[in-house]
């Protein structure tokens, strides 16, 4: 029997509804990987409520809980590790350490960083020491980056004029560290309003998805961090990246539906699951050529 993937997933956690973890850690056991959930934070909702209650989680406990796993003889099994949402930059550095740690005991364990920044337009709070920290160290440590748009934009310190430009942007970060990009959601000049447009970039080529833009009076939140987990854990399970990457949009696309047909804020995975592991639609990503 084929060994089931396990990976670290360390990104916040909401008690009420899908964010975080609380997006992710599902959906990637449903489609068949093993996931130990760490909490960067414990919300009671996400921030865009514009309320919320709960705490971070002190740094010092992110490699203490990592020499917990080591300590009973299964880091060597962590195949992966996730980031996404991070409190402070100090909690970072000790995301940072917990994938060195894995990596000395799995040399072959990925670690894709969700780049998580500060969006004012959506109430997306993050210090400004996080965006930093994102910038300057993490990007270099990341075998796969997930960026939107305006992180892809931070990293880059510029924004595109067309989807070339896009291309010739995230293909500037694989010289920086990562192997792979995935730009979760794009927006340029020009872009159709009514696609939701993705890109995936390695050295192998480059690759733009289109699925169709759904309306809802609230966007819901969580969808990024959907994307991240999905694609990380189909990589796990021995797609490539290209299939990796057409797999999650139909998945997203699967639970988006199922969401506006609810007329719900909050991400409907539950009722989704089936549609997550065996998505009836099929989006078909393009090769460009630049």
């Amino acid at each position: 029997m084929k060994r089931t993937p396990h990976l670290l997933a360390i990104q916040s956690h909401v008690v009420f509804g899908h964010a975080g973890n609380g997006a992710a850690v599902f959906p990637m056991q449903r489609v068949g990987v093993n996931v130990w959930a760490l909490n960067t934070v414990q919300f009671s909702n996400h921030t865009q409520y514009g309320q919320w209650t709960g705490e971070v989680l002190a740094p010092a406990q992110i490699p203490a809980l990592v020499e917990g796993i080591a300590a009973i003889g299964e880091l060597g099994n962590c195949d992966a590790v996730l980031s996404g949402y991070m409190g402070s930059a100090e909690q970072g550095r000790a995301i940072l350490s917990g994938v060195a740690r894995i990596k000395a005991a799995n040399p072959k364990a990925l670690y894709l960083c969700d780049p998580v920044m500060g969006h004012p337009e959506k109430g997306c709070i993050v210090p400004a020491e996080v965006s930093r920290f994102l910038l300057e160290e993490a990007l270099a440590a990341a075998d796969v980056l997930c960026p939107n748009q305006l992180e892809l934009d931070s990293f880059c310190d510029r924004r595109p004029q067309s989807l070339e430009d896009c291309v010739s942007m995230a293909r500037s970060l694989l010289e920086r560290g990562p192997k792979t990009v995935l730009v979760k959601h794009l927006a340029y000049p020009g872009r159709g309003a009514e696609d939701f447009e993705m890109l995936l970039v390695t050295a192998e080529g480059s690759w733009h998805l289109r699925r169709p833009l759904l309306a809802f009076p609230r966007q819901p939140v969580g969808v990024g961090d959907l994307t991240s987990g999905l694609f990380l854990a189909r990589l796990l399970l021995g797609d490539s990246c290209l299939a990796a990457f057409e797999f999650t949009a139909a998945a997203v696309h699967e639970v988006l539906l199922e969401t506006q047909a609810c007329a719900s804020y909050e991400l409907e995975l539950v009722r989704a699951q089936d549609r997550i592991v065996h998505p009836r639609v099929r989006f078909e990503a393009r090769r460009l050529s630049c």
